[in-house]
């Protein structure tokens, strides 16, 4: 008679726990009530403990003239924080920081994705700031072209060519690989509101840019009558962060803030703090899209081969609900969870490989339990065994089933057979890293 499954996963814990230690993970987490634009990063980031020195030394690896910065500790509405200020040579300092996120008439050399990339690659910055540097201005890019429908190399770009913006993106890059945190968190996006003077034309806020790069990502508005997040400012948040929350569940270590150029009724500030957590305590949450239509004249062979193409590009599950509809006519819903990112692949093998005519989809927050996989030997060959924890607590694990699948069709034996072996090897301490 076998143990049973609480014995077996009893037994599991014992032996995790043996070599097991509890992580204490570093978070930085950007507190966005004002929202973010690249110089009130910059000054969070100095103001938290990054080496100013170490920051303009780093940012003098660029080939990149025609500007200082400058670096002080200051007021805004009784707040004090760090401000930092791209002066550009060839524009008055007064007006250099005047909307400077936004007020594309004040950069006069413009530069296109292609060139940027040039002067970051031929840099001596570290590969993992050059890599992030580069991520971060290509998804500035990815939404201009898309605003203007043009390739990206043939739109010369007033906001990403400016120095300024160059300093802001490639310093921030710069700061995270000095901070090194374990995790990266950030509170929703804090838009403002009323309108902002673009290249084109005046705009709601946020801007175009902004508002595409945003997309998918936790926003609200209206604390101010401004622009309280910049296409920049945007485009950092979405390239950095692992995780969006307003719940603070970690230990506050240091607290930083960067200053922007304008006054609000609200702090003009970005709060950023320095905290610990322990990693084994916490579920990982995430916004995931729900796409999903009704089908009901559709040959259910074809089944198969769709599920396979959604897990393809990205579908993290897809599953089949049985449903009436009009007339009493059985049908079903198929529904694709995924990332944000993966949505519009997710739409196009439902209009191309389904007969259905349209999809529905809405945002749902996935919560998802700690994980670790381990592996057994048995006589036939490893096996994986996942384990997934609960407040330290292990709730549940099992051995893979494509591994045992494996097994069972090499042995020529029953599956229920190798799943039996599995946990009496178990028991028996074979667990392995």
């Amino acid at each position: 008679m076998y143990h049973s499954e609480l014995s077996v996963n009893c037994l599991i814990l014992a032996l995790l726990l043996t070599n097991l230690s509890i992580t204490v993970m570093e978070v930085l987490y950007y507190d966005c009530f004002a929202g973010i634009s690249g110089d009130m990063n910059l000054g969070a980031m100095i103001d938290i403990g990054v080496d100013k020195d170490y920051l303009v030394k780093e940012l003098g690896k660029l080939s990149v003239s025609g500007f200082n910065i400058s670096i002080s500790k200051e007021l805004k509405n009784g707040i004090s924080g760090t401000i930092v200020s791209v002066n550009l040579k060839e524009i008055n300092n007064t007006n250099a920081h005047t909307g400077r996120s936004h007020d594309h008439n004040q950069h006069r050399e413009h530069r296109n994705l292609e060139d940027i990339v040039k002067i970051i690659s031929s840099s001596k910055l570290s590969e993992y700031v050059k890599k992030l540097s580069i991520q971060i201005f290509t998804r500035i890019a990815d939404a201009e072209a898309k605003i203007h429908q043009k390739p990206v190399n043939e739109i010369h770009f007033h906001e990403i060519g400016a120095i300024d913006s160059i300093v802001d993106i490639v310093g921030a890059a710069i700061c995270i690989d000095y901070l090194s945190p374990d995790i990266i968190m950030a509170t929703s996006i804090e838009l403002g509101g009323g309108f902002v003077e673009c290249a084109h034309g005046t705009f709601p806020v946020p801007a175009p840019a902004t508002t595409e790069i945003l997309k998918g990502l936790p926003v609200k508005s209206g604390a101010v009558m401004h622009e309280t997040t910049t296409p920049t400012g945007a485009a950092i948040l979405a390239s950095i962060v692992n995780e969006f929350t307003d719940k603070i569940n970690f230990t506050i270590e240091k607290t930083g803030y960067g200053l922007g150029h304008k006054d609000f009724d609200i702090p003009n500030v970005l709060r950023v703090y320095i905290g610990k957590t322990d990693d084994a305590n916490d579920t990982k949450s995430n916004i995931s899209l729900i796409v999903e239509c009704n089908i009901d004249d559709m040959n259910p062979e074809l089944y198969d081969y769709i599920f396979d193409s959604l897990f393809r590009v990205g579908a993290n599950d897809v599953f089949i609900t049985p449903i009436i509809m009009k007339k009493s006519r059985p049908a079903v819903t198929l529904s694709v969870l995924c990332n944000v990112e993966t949505e519009h692949k997710i739409e196009k093998i439902l209009f191309e490989e389904t007969s259905t005519l349209g999809v529905r989809k809405y945002k749902v927050e996935k919560t998802m339990l700690e994980r670790k996989m381990t592996s057994i030997d048995t006589p036939y060959g490893k096996v994986k065994i996942k384990s997934a924890f609960y407040n330290r607590r292990l709730i549940k694990s099992k051995p893979e089933y494509e591994d045992c699948l494996r097994i069972a069709k090499e042995r020529q034996m029953p599956i229920s057979e190798v799943y039996n072996m599995v946990n009496e090897l178990l028991l028996k301490g074979k667990l392995a890293k």
